[in-house]
């Protein structure tokens, strides 16, 4: 036995004592949910899981969920240190480049969206650290869209890995739909913010959900076109999680991971990566220290309640 495995079983044992091993049975999907910039939080989702042994054997993401998805299944041991150093660089201007009169300009111009995509394809691109193919990455990896004229969702499993990564990101109205395929994609949190039944779909026999966008943290007003848009849009977006999460936790064990308290920080609002880092490891590490899985059954909830 390899030394490492030697330590890792270790630690396994060391846990044990204290509070007892999750066992989740395999193939152990990990669905990342979209959210903008409250993505942040899957990091420290992330960081808590490591440390409990919690590891995917497939990945399913959308929109930042996606980006945060791609680097997962890229390097799964070192995922969530990887992506903390991408998320501590990570701001407003570098992922929605343009002020007023530049956001003006680009919907006069395209007509369909205020923000060009470059900057998060840069964002990628620096990530992904030259894998460019979904064949590059360790696990299987889902990037989920939706096909805009057939009005259905779409799990992407192969090819290109940074433009099916963008059109899983290609939120309306902010950034232009990738023509990939044959098809013009959109952000698949239209349909699958949270892509429960694509990852049960890729074969997952147990699911650890990593959902950012709670509806409390979302401002009570927003105060424009980009922030209006996002605020329906993800409120609209909540009763799928539940409605989904609860019907496939009759057949397969689902672990739903709280995320980060409630706190008014907008999708676009990069201001508050650090703590939503530190707050979500800290509400995950609590829910992991005593949860007990039993079989099939939901274990947290899309509320964060219960």
């Amino acid at each position: 036995m390899r030394a490492p495995d030697r330590r890792r079983r270790a630690r396994r044992a060391i846990r044990a004592t204290i509070r007892g091993v999750i066992e989740l049975p395999g193939p152990v999907g990990f669905v990342l949910g979209g959210g903008g910039s409250l993505g942040a939080g899957q990091v420290g989702m992330l960081r808590a899981l490591a440390e409990h042994d919690v590891a995917p054997d497939l990945v399913v993401g959308t929109s930042v969920g996606s980006v945060n998805g791609a680097l997962l299944a890229l390097d799964p041991a070192h995922a969530f240190t990887r992506l903390g150093r991408i998320w501590e660089h990570m701001t407003r201007p570098r992922v929605f480049p343009g002020g007023l009169w530049a956001q003006a300009r680009t919907l006069r111009q395209h007509r369909t969206h205020l923000f060009p995509n470059t900057g998060l394809a840069q964002v990628l691109a620096f990530g992904l650290d030259g894998a460019a193919d979904f064949a590059d990455l360790a696990l299987p990896f889902g990037a989920v869209a939706v096909d805009s004229v057939a009005g259905t969702a779409v799990t992407l499993t192969s090819g290109d890995l940074v433009s099916a990564v963008l059109a899983s990101a290609a939120i309306p109205g902010i950034y232009p739909p990738v023509h990939r395929e044959g098809r013009v994609l959109y952000d698949g949190g239209v349909l699958a913010n949270v892509p429960i039944r694509q990852a049960l779909a890729m074969g997952a026999q147990s699911l650890v959900v990593l959902d950012c966008a709670f509806p409390g943290h979302l401002p009570s007003v927003p105060e424009n076109i980009a922030e209006t848009l996002l605020f329906w849009a993800t409120l609209g977006m909540r009763n799928q999680a539940v409605l989904e999460v609860e019907l496939a936790s009759t057949s397969v064990p689902v672990l739903y991971l709280p995320g980060p308290p409630v706190q008014p920080v907008t999708p676009l609002d990069f201001g508050h990566t650090a703590e939503l880092i530190a707050s979500s490891y800290e509400a995950s590490t609590r829910f992991l220290d005593t949860v007990a899985v039993a079989g099939p059954g939901l274990y947290g909830h899309p509320s964060g309640l219960r």
